[in-house]
């Protein structure tokens, strides 16, 4: 039975962590790079998958061997850094969650044509209903998977319909004709970035997946969450192909209805606005769960309440949203934030790994540990670099 259950909290987690990936943003980011780059986005994407394992297998299995949440550890490694780490995650999480909101209002608009802060505010209520309903982590795995494969499958069917050049394809993903390294940076910061990478990681530790004998479980989730989130960017990306390489023009305000309208019509277009509010809503979820789980660190009296903290961290992004709208100044510095969570949260993780006050009978993998650190070095000069040119 125990492991039946530990099957479905590996799947919950993994499921958690593709959905927090998969948001309005990421949507938007694989249209926009596919438009601009054509077939060479291939390689982009299978660069920043490779990116996105390494991240994600280190971050997960320290965190599960530790038993401990990414700030805690951080603390102990470092006293602050972890309270550091918590003001990034929190800060990020809540800029992007009025993104997801926001996204989820308009997925609404799309299908029933209420205005998007209705829909918002609709969004906003099923989301709170996962965190009250008793059970609550079993309610959000089965609410995470269940959208998470609707979203696959629709999105599959426009893929489908529009006939990628598949060949092409294959070719230009090891051999580009076009190259953007601040397009892989930008989609590893969407998969794997801020809160994302730490999402199922903590469900699992929630769950009581922990230790070193936890490795094979956690090894196994980690990649099912990263093949998921792969997954559906690469169908997203085959089903924009298919259109771009027809000569049709995106609609800049909205790049990814374009691609679903031109591929299926109006039957599209209402697929676009499901796909939208199951990637949107299924992000606040995560978004929401993630950050608290972060700031609940901060006092032991807030363990007990975190459901109300996600409620709350709930509400607050919708009112934001609702009253004053998504500032652009609040995303762009957030997103710039988003780019640096990676690197120093996994430099700090590789750091605690290595020092035997913290991990005494553990010795990490040399081959995860100089991949970890190189994808720390390949995040931290890109975001430096994306800083500089914002400045």
């Amino acid at each position: 039975m125990q492991k039946k259950i530990n099957r479905q909290v590996l799947l919950g987690a993994a499921f958690l962590m593709a959905t927090s990936a998969v948001g309005p943003g990421f949507l938007t980011q694989t249209v926009v790079f596919t438009n601009k780059l054509l077939a060479s986005c291939a390689a982009v994407i299978l660069l920043s998958v490779i990116i996105d394992v390494f991240a994600q297998l280190n971050t997960w299995r320290i965190i599960a061997v530790s038993g401990m949440r990414a700030p805690v550890l951080a603390n102990k490694l470092l006293p602050g850094a972890g309270n550091f780490l918590t003001i990034l995650i929190v800060f990020g999480g809540l800029a992007f969650n009025i993104g997801n909101i926001s996204g989820a209002g308009l997925g609404l608009n799309v299908l029933f044509g209420i205005n998007v802060q209705e829909g918002a505010a609709i969004s906003a209520v099923i989301a709170i209903l996962v965190f009250i309903l008793k059970e609550a982590g079993k309610v959000m795995d089965w609410f995470v998977k269940i959208l998470g494969v609707l979203m696959i499958g629709l999105t599959l069917y426009i893929a489908i319909i529009t006939n990628p050049p598949l060949k092409e394809v294959a070719v230009k993903s090891i051999l580009p004709d076009k190259f953007s390294l601040i397009s892989v940076i930008t989609l590893v910061g969407g998969t794997v970035g801020g809160y994302i990478t730490f999402a199922g990681a903590h469900r699992l530790l929630d769950a009581g997946v922990k230790g070193k004998d936890s490795i094979p479980f956690v090894t196994r989730s980690s990649l099912t969450a990263i093949l998921l989130a792969s997954l559906m960017r690469v169908i997203l990306f085959l089903a924009a192909l298919g259109v771009v390489v027809k000569g049709y023009q995106l609609s800049a305000g909205n790049p990814a209805a374009s691609v679903f309208e031109i591929a299926a019509g109006k039957i599209g277009y209402k697929i676009f606005g499901i796909v939208m509010w199951a990637a949107s809503i299924t992000s606040v979820v995560g978004s929401a769960y993630t950050s608290i789980s972060f700031f609940k660190t901060i006092h032991p009296s807030f363990e007990s309440r975190s459901n109300q903290l996600t409620i709350l961290f709930i509400l607050i992004s919708t009112i934001i949203f609702i009253f004053w709208g998504q500032s652009i100044v609040i995303l762009i510095w957030a997103g710039t934030i988003n780019g640096f969570i990676l690197p120093v949260s996994l430099g700090l993780m590789l750091w605690a790994v290595n020092k035997k006050r913290l991990f005494k009978d553990y010795n990490h993998p040399i081959w995860l540990s100089i991949t970890g650190w190189i994808v720390v070095a390949i995040m931290l000069c890109m975001s430096l670099q994306l800083l500089i040119e914002r400045m």
